[in-house]
């Protein structure tokens, strides 16, 4: 933790301060934030209820958070695999995947649950595309031609939790539901954009 890259720790500092910032609102002020920058999937399938929060909302829903334990969950998975990715892949390629699993995953969610008007709040998708990325990443051929054939056990299991925990809760969090689907377009997300990345690259470690 005293040694994470720099933007990790740059992504897990927003997180926080955004967090103390929504706890340090009156209340009204809290629910315009909420409606506005969450990401809400009526807003998609209802004509009228887009407007500007449709365009922002699939971002800016990646900076708030349901409460000190989901925050505190999200950014100790944040250190842990973005840390890895930033190292192995640069900042800017852990960016991308960060932001574009959120929006993928914010995106999934939207699929099953069009009809939603309940608002989508956590940087859950957006970690798991780093897993996803991290994942596919140890998985490559090494320099003998070997893969690794882990990746499948571990992407069942993380596909596994994530939908065990989207219809029971996370334990030890306040009640609520969990936007299992996110986590899983995410996480698809991640893979495949480190696929390309994999497949574009002529040298490695990239720049």
């Amino acid at each position: 933790m005293f040694n994470l890259p720099p933007t990790v720790l740059a992504l897990i500092g927003v997180n926080v301060v955004v967090h103390l910032v929504m706890l340090s609102l009156a209340a009204d002020a809290f629910s315009w934030v909420l409606i506005h920058l969450a990401f809400i999937p009526v807003r998609y399938s209802i004509e009228g209820l887009g407007g500007w929060p449709a365009w922002v909302g699939p971002l800016t829903y990646q900076f708030l958070h349901g409460g000190w334990l989901h925050l505190g969950l999200n950014m100790v998975m944040l250190a842990a695999f973005g840390s890895a990715l930033e190292r192995a892949a640069g900042r800017r390629r852990m960016l991308v995947i960060f932001f574009i699993s959120g929006v993928v995953g914010a995106f999934t969610h939207f699929a099953l649950f069009p009809g939603s008007n309940i608002p989508v709040v956590g940087a859950s998708g957006s970690i798991s595309g780093l897993f996803g990325a991290v994942l596919w990443l140890m998985a490559r051929p090494n320099r003998w031609g070997q893969q690794s054939l882990r990746f499948w056990p571990a992407a069942v299991i993380w596909v596994g939790i994530s939908v065990v925990i989207g219809f029971t809760g996370m334990p030890g969090a306040a009640a609520g539901q969990i936007a299992w689907a996110a986590h899983i377009g995410g996480f698809v997300a991640g893979v495949v954009i480190m696929m390309v990345i994999l497949a574009a690259a002529r040298s490695w470690p990239p720049r």
